[in-house]
Order: structure tokens, then C-alpha cells, then sequence
């Protein structure tokens, strides 16, 4: 099925790079005129040119009340309106232990993957609801549902963007507004460097190390990139959805089913450590049920 954004008009914060530069490239090929928000200017202007109709760039650090707005309205005056809104921009925040919080790291963390994301919708919701409808898209994590997946800062907010996408959606679902959120897993993108301190272009090329790296660490047997969350935003973004909302998505190659010797056979089971067995060799000792 082809062209199941035409007609639509999508803000996509982050868009210039991993997994928002993968959505635009997806949201394009499917019909949908998009606004790319990001500070990386050059990459913004590059992407313009390269969709040249169908891509506008705005410069916007969503940190930056007035610059989410601006870009919003960029939607409305490049393309007579707004149907999605894609809050993906982020990174991966203060590195602090508890014992270490950094108030201020803390507080830049939040204003930018909770405070960007409502800001995006509050100012996303006139437009929408001008055409009738449209869909909310929060770029949440797997950190955000379990732990050790992420910093603590990191891991909080994005825990507060899955229940944000929650609580507005139960707001928004009369003006025919839907909320969800993608919880992403181990996706190779420029994060990982970013996180380290490193420069942008260290930072992507640590994205693929990563995706050169990372098919060993899930149950499905392949990297996790930008274009395989790029394709639970579109679902969520085209009519397929139009009966989902106020939920999350997982998308994570299988990373937070269990313990890794429910999917490896090679890797050691809980039961080894409990009782100096392995849980072969528990039903052999067991015997044969009667």
C-alpha cells in the first residue's frame, strides 16, 4: 500500500538525523508534506533541496517554547496546515547515578524529552484541530518501561512520556486527537556518541558501530535502525491507526522479552545460580512426570 500519508501535512522534530531524518525520508515517499525541526541548519537545508516541494526545514530547539511554535506554524503557512506532529528530538540527557543528580542536568533533561514533546502538542492542538483531527506521535523508550536500559535522568523522562501520551490522549480523543508513543530499543543512531560527549561527527560514526554490532544483543538477529521506528511512526501517523490510541509501542527487536536464555540457548539460566543447576538438568533429576 503506497501513499498512505497523501494529503497530510507532518511536523517532525529531531528531523534531520537518525530516526526523525528516517521518518521524513518515509513520510516523503508515502505523500506527506513534512516540516523537518532541528538545530542542525546545514542538514536542514540540505534536506529542504533534496525534497525539494515536499520538505520545509525549520530551525528549532525544542527546549525553546517560541521555536515549536514557530515551526508549527511553518506547517500552516508552507502547507496550509498540520495532521501529525512527530515529538522525536532528544538526547540522551544528564549521565548522573542518584547519588550525583545534577539539578541542572536534571531540569535540561526534562524541559527537553518531556517539556518538548507537551509544548509540541499544545501548539500542534489549533491546527489539528482546524482539520478536523490528527495524530500525536512521542518518541518514548524502553528505558522509560523498564530499568537498565538508560540513565536515570533519561530513563525518567521517558517514563513520563509514555504516561503524558496517555493522559492527552484521553484529553484530545473527543477532538478526534489521537496520542500514542514509540518506545524504541537499541537503534543505531548518533545517541550513543552524543552520550559519551563526542562530536557530531564522532557521534555518527559511532551509529554504525552500533548497527554493525548490536544484531547479537536482541532476538531478532538484525540492528535496530532509524527506518524500522520510522515505520511504527507511519502506522501511527496514516489512517491504519485510527482506532489506536493512548498506548505505547515497543519496537526492539524482542530486547525487553525476558532473560536472555529465554531466546539463547547458549546463555546461562537464573535457575543456575538458584540452584547449581541448569533447568535441563532439573527435569532430568526430577524424572519423568507421572
Amino acid at each position: 500500500m503506497a501513499n498512505r500519508l497523501a494529503g497530510k501535512v507532518a511536523l517532525i522534530t529531531g528531523g534531520c538525523s537518525g530516526i526523525g531524518l528516517g521518518a521524513v525520508e518515509l513520510f516523503v515517499s508515502e505523500g506527506a508534506k513534512v516540516v523537518a525541526a532541528d538545530l542542525q541548519v546545514e542538514k536542514g537545508q540540505r534536506l529542504e533541496e533534496r525534497f525539494s516541494g515536499a520538505v520545509r526545514f525549520a530551525p528549532c530547539d525544542v527546549t525553546e517554547e517560541a521555536d515549536i511554535a514557530a515551526a508549527c506554524q511553518a506547517a500552516a503557512a508552507h502547507f496550509g496546515g498540520l495532521d501529525v506532529i512527530f515529538n522525536n528530538a532528544g538526547h540522551a540527557g544528564s549521565p548522573g547515578a542518584v547519588e550525583a543528580i545534577d539539578a541542572e542536568g536534571w531540569d535540561k533533561t526534562f524541559a527537553l524529552l518531556v517539556r518538548g514533546p507537551a509544548l509540541g502538542m499544545k501548539h500542534a492542538l489549533p491546527l489539528m484541530r482546524a482539520r478536523g483531527g490528527g495524530s500525536v506521535i512521542n518518541t518514548a523508550s524502553i528505558a522509560g518501561l523498564q530499568a537498565g536500559w538508560g540513565p536515570l535522568a533519561y530513563s525518567a523522562a521517558k517514563a513520563a512520556v509514555v504516561h503524558l501520551s496517555r493522559c492527552a490522549a484521553a484529553e484530545l480523543s473527543p477532538q478526534n486527537i489521537r496520542v500514542n508513543a514509540i518506545c524504541p530499543g537499541l537503534i543505531a543512531t548518533s545517541i550513543f556518541g552524543a552520550a559519551l560527549g563526542m562530536s557530531r561527527e564522532a557521534s555518527d560514526q559511532m551509529a554504525a558501530m552500533v548497527a554493525q554490532n548490536a544484531a547479537t544483543a536482541q532476538p531478532i538477529p538484525k540492528p535496530g535502525l532509524p527506518e524500522d521506528i520510522a515505520a511504527a511512526a507511519l502506522y501511527l501517523a496514516s489512517d491504519d491507526s485510527r482506532f489506536v490510541t493512548g498506548t505505547q509501542i515497543v519496537v526492539d527487536g524482542g530486547l525487553t522479552i525476558g532473560s536472555r536464555h529465554a531466546w539463547d540457548a547458549a546463555a546461562p539460566s537464573p535457575f543456575s545460580a538458584i540452584f547449581g543447576m541448569s533447568a535441563d538438568d532439573m527435569r532430568a533429576a526430577a524424572g519423568p512426570r507421572r
